[in-house]
């Protein structure tokens, strides 16, 4: 008798996007996985989403909710509707293959202490490169800056196989995350304050914290369009990414590292809100400055009462050592495999 695959919940979050669902839930719906529920959580769309999926896939579950929770509390609140194993955060503008969930599936199984599994991330129109939303895994510079194997700020490099090993990473993206519920109940679910933007990076972070690992299986790729919510150049998504990467920041590091990092970051971020405003985009700098402003208005409540880690021993740092700004925009280094793998303050798991 064939041993009974653990269930998988898959949950999609998703607000008036009827086009985005038309375009890629009937590959969803395709999986082929035998041990598989499928949760929609409807953020109050007005557009006939929740009426589309319950007329064509009546097999899957619906959670509405009466405002928008946006994507933290949206997942939030579906998760306690999920009955499997492994939660699978997916994003409304992600397509998939038949086959794309069993090898996340195994990389979990084999492995007790990963709590967290995304695949292979490539653009929905161009399949042979990298999207931005993750590529082929996450990691941070020392500073708080995310990058990712085939994507360093907005160079998005081509898909040659040269990142098809399994590894572990700082974070795996929310565009397509798969999850250990009892990891989850141990440290918690999506913080709600970020909104949208860098919360799964918080999750991956406080996994870490916890003794978890972070994985990324490449054997597993998945197709988003990217951008559905926010597109690039939007103010509110700058504004969104620089005040909750410093308040992620501070939430995680001690205060002696706080203040060594935030530092150079306001040297940095102010060169970054000066190049926007010389681009011509002055709405963008404008966003940059109130990031921070707001950040500092809220970071004292941003403790979790007295869960911020007290010293370096009680965090895990990020774990790229050199400044990723310095590497792309000084040293020339715009891929992932050109940067200097000393850097990376541990060598890379294999899968075994």
């Amino acid at each position: 008798m064939a041993e009974i695959r653990p269930r998988v919940s898959i949950i999609i979050v998703t607000w008036n996007a009827l086009p985005l669902l038309k375009q890629c839930f009937p590959s969803v719906a395709a999986t082929r996985y035998e041990n598989l529920e499928i949760v929609l959580a409807d953020n109050a769309s007005d557009d006939g989403s929740a009426e589309w999926i319950r007329e064509r896939f009546p097999a899957v579950r619906i959670v509405r909710y009466a405002e928008n929770a946006l994507f933290c509390r949206g997942n939030n609140q579906a998760i306690p509707h999920a009955t499997g194993k492994y939660a699978l955060l997916l994003n409304n503008d992600v397509a998939v293959p038949p086959d794309w969930l069993d090898p996340l599936v195994d990389e979990m199984e084999a492995h007790d202490d990963v709590a967290a599994a995304q695949p292979k991330i490539l653009q929905y129109e161009d399949r042979s490169r990298f999207e931005y939303a993750g590529a082929a895994g996450g990691f941070m510079d020392r500073l708080g800056y995310p990058f990712a194997r085939g994507r360093i700020f907005f160079r998005l490099e081509k898909d040659r196989g040269q990142y098809d090993e399994p590894r572990d990473i700082f974070w795996g993206s929310g565009a397509a995350l798969l999850l250990r519920r009892s990891a989850l109940n141990e440290v918690g679910l999506l913080d709600e304050r970020f909104g949208m933007h860098m919360e799964e990076i918080d999750l991956c972070w406080r996994l870490q914290r916890a003794g978890y690992r972070i994985r990324v299986q490449p054997a597993s790729e998945v197709y988003h369009i990217g951008g559905g919510t926010l597109q690039r150049g939007s103010v509110r998504k700058t504004y969104l990414t620089f005040r909750n990467n410093l308040l992620m920041l501070y939430k995680n590091l001690p205060e002696s590292e706080w203040k060594r990092v935030f530092a150079a970051r306001c040297a940095l971020d102010a060169a970054a809100a000066a190049r926007t405003l010389a681009q011509g985009r002055p709405a963008e700098a404008a966003a940059i400055m109130r990031a921070y402003t707001d950040a500092h208005r809220m970071k004292d409540s941003w403790t979790h009462g007295g869960a911020r880690p007290a010293t370096l021993a009680e965090t895990v740092l990020p774990s790229y050592r050199n400044s990723i700004v310095v590497d792309y925009f000084a040293r020339g280094r715009r891929r992932f495999d050109a940067l200097p793998q000393k850097a990376f303050a541990s060598p890379p798991r294999d899968a075994a």
